[in-house]
C-alpha cells in the first residue's frame, strides 16, 4: 500500500471488495503522518482514536454487505478553514482561533464522510487563507515534499503537502484566488477549482469570500478528483449559489486511461496580457502545448486575453471581506497578533476602499467574463501557466528569471472573479526538480470539459514522478 502510487479509486474498490480494510488504510495514514509530518508540517491536529473507530465501523458494515460508499475507507485531510466534527477549526489564527472543537461537519466534509471517507486530521493554512504560502503564527510552516526548503504554496498548502508526501490520498481545499491550483501545481498534483456553486458551501456560517471562493477535493490525479467530486457536487439549500446536480456522474465522461479525447480547439496565452513568466517555466509549458498540438489540437496563441491586470479589482473584494472577518477585533489587542503582512495589507488597502469602489470591483468581473465569452466562442479551452515564478524558498517570493517578484502568482485570480472552472496538470519539472503546472480554463459551468481535458493531458504527458522522502 502506497498513497503516492495507489489511486483513490482502486483503494476504495479494494475496501468494498474486502481485499483491504478501512483500518488498513487509516492505520497506514496515521503511521505515515507520524513519520513524515515533523519535517513537512502538513497536519496540525489529529484524532487517531476516532478515525480508527470509524474505520472499524465501516469494516463491520462492509462485512454485512452494506454499501460503504464510493470512497470507502479513504483517509481524508481537512483544510483548517472548514469544520470537521470533533476537531478544532483555528483558521491558522492566533487572533481569532474559532471554536475549540467543531460540533458539525462542513457541507463538503459531511458529503465526503457519507461517501465513505474517514477524517484523520486538519491540514495547515495561512491565517484565514490570505496568501500563496502556508505559514502562520499558530503552527509551523508547511514545507514542500519535493524540497523541504521550498513552500508547497497556499492557501491549501497543508492539504497539497499531505498528499504529495503520501500521508493521505485525499484532502479538502478551497480557492479564492488560486488556493487549490497554486499548491497543486507546486506539489505536482492535478488540482481543480470548480465553478462557483458546483461544490456547495452553506451551513450556519456566512461564506468567507462569497463572490470569489469555492471548495473542492484534492488528490494526485484527475480521475481521483472526479470520483470525489461525484460524491459532493449538487444543490444545498443553505448555499445561495449552489448549482443543480449533474445529469450523470462525471467519471462516466472522463473514462479510463487512454480513452479520453484531447481538446480540439485551444487558446494558449503565455501572459494573459499582463503577467510575467519565468523562461524555464514557459519552455516547459510550451512543450506541453506542442504535445497537445501533436494529438490534433488546433492552437491559437493570444497575449491579449484581459485589457488590464485584474489584481486591483480582486484585491478590493478581498480587502472588503477581510475587513468583515476581523471587524470584531480591530479595536483590541488581538489585532496586533494578526500576521503582520496580512494586517498591513488590510490597513493599506482599506484606506482607499469605498462602497462605489467595491461595486466597481464586482462589476469588473462582468467585463473580464465578456472577454472569456469571446475566447470560448472560438475555443474549447484557454490554457496558461499555472504559476509564473519558480517555487519559492519558504518565506520568500518566487523568482522570475532569477529575480524575486511578488507577482509570481498572477495567473489564477482572474478566474475566481469570473467563477470559471479551472484546473492544473503537472507537465514537467524545472532543473532544480520542482514541479511545473499548466492551467486549463473552461467556459461558464464547463467543469466536465476541463476535467476531461485534464485527464487527456495527464494521459499524454504521463508524469509519474514522486518525491523521494
Amino acid at each position: 500500500m502506497d498513497f503516492l502510487t495507489d489511486s483513490v479509486i482502486d483503494l476504495a474498490r479494494s475496501v468494498r471488495a474486502g481485499e483491504l480494510s478501512a483500518r488498513d488504510l487509516v492505520g497506514h495514514a496515521l503511521t505515515t503522518i507520524d513519520r513524515l509530518n515533523p519535517s513537512i508540517g502538513a497536519f496540525l491536529a489529529l484524532d487517531p482514536e476516532t478515525a480508527m473507530a470509524e474505520a472499524a465501523a465501516l469494516d463491520q458494515r462492509q462485512a454485512r454487505g452494506d454499501d460503504v460508499g464510493p470512497l470507502a475507507g479513504i483517509p481524508l485531510g481537512v483544510k483548517d478553514l472548514e469544520d470537521a466534527a470533533g476537531l478544532p477549526t483555528s483558521n491558522g489564527s492566533v487572533a481569532m482561533p474559532g471554536a475549540e472543537r467543531a460540533t458539525v461537519d462542513s457541507v463538503l466534509v459531511a458529503r465526503l464522510r457519507r461517501a465513505g471517507a474517514i477524517v484523520v486530521g486538519k491540514t495547515n493554512t495561512p491565517e484565514h487563507g490570505w496568501t500563496a504560502q502556508t505559514f502562520n503564527a499558530r503552527f509551523e510552516t508547511t514545507r514542500n515534499p519535493w524540497n523541504v526548503s521550498r513552500t508547497p504554496g497556499g492557501s491549501s498548502g497543508g492539504s497539497a503537502a499531505a498528499i504529495a508526501s503520501g500521508m493521505v490520498p485525499l484532502a479538502t481545499g478551497s480557492d479564492g484566488g488560486g488556493s487549490l491550483r497554486i499548491p497543486s501545481a507546486l506539489c505536482g498534483l492535478s488540482g481543480f477549482k470548480p465553478s462557483i456553486g458546483r461544490v456547495p458551501g452553506g451551513g450556519p456560517q456566512w461564506p468567507g469570500w462569497p463572490h470569489l471562493s469555492c471548495k473542492g477535493p484534492m488528490a494526485w490525479r484527475t480521475r481521483d478528483l472526479v470520483a470525489a467530486l461525484d460524491a459532493v457536487v449538487g444543490p444545498e439549500p443553505t448555499d445561495l449559489r449552489s448549482l443543480p446536480s449533474p445529469v450523470s456522474p462525471w467519471l462516466e465522461s472522463v473514462g479510463p486511461v487512454g480513452t479520453v479525447p484531447a481538446p480540439t480547439r485551444i487558446v494558449w496565452s503565455p501572459t494573459l496580457g499582463y503577467a510575467s513568466v519565468d523562461s524555464e517555466i514557459l519552455d516547459i509549458c510550451r512543450r506541453a502545448i506542442e504535445r497537445l498540438a501533436g494529438l490534433g489540437a488546433t492552437v491559437e496563441e493570444r497575449a491579449d486575453i484581459f485589457p488590464t491586470d485584474p489584481a486591483r479589482a480582486w484585491l478590493t473584494q478581498v480587502t472588503a471581506y477581510d475587513v468583515r472577518t476581523f471587524e470584531s477585533i480591530r479595536d483590541t489587542a488581538a489585532w496586533q497578533t494578526v500576521t503582520p503582512e496580512l494586517r498591513d495589507q488590510i490597513e493599506a488597502l482599506e484606506r482607499h476602499l469605498t462602497v462605489a469602489g467595491l461595486v466597481r470591483a464586482i462589476d469588473a468581473a462582468h467585463v473580464f467574463n465578456l472577454r472569456l465569452v469571446e475566447v470560448f466562442a472560438h475555443a474549447d479551452l484557454l490554457i496558461t501557466p499555472t504559476v509564473g515564478g519558480q517555487t519559492p524558498v519558504c518565506g520568500r517570493p518566487g523568482t522570475i528569471d532569477g529575480v524575486e517578484d511578488p507577482r509570481w502568482v498572477s495567473f489564477t485570480y482572474p478566474f475566481n472573479m469570473t467563477g470559471s472552472p479551472a484546473g492544473t496538470v503537472c507537465v514537467g519539472r524545472t532543473a532544480d526538480g520542482m514541479p511545473v503546472g499548466l492551467q486549463l480554463i473552461g467556459p461558464q459551468h464547463g467543469d466536465v470539459s476541463v476535467l476531461v481535458a485534464m485527464a487527456a493531458l495527464e494521459d499524454a504527458i504521463g508524469f509519474d514522478d514522486r518525491p523521494v522522502l
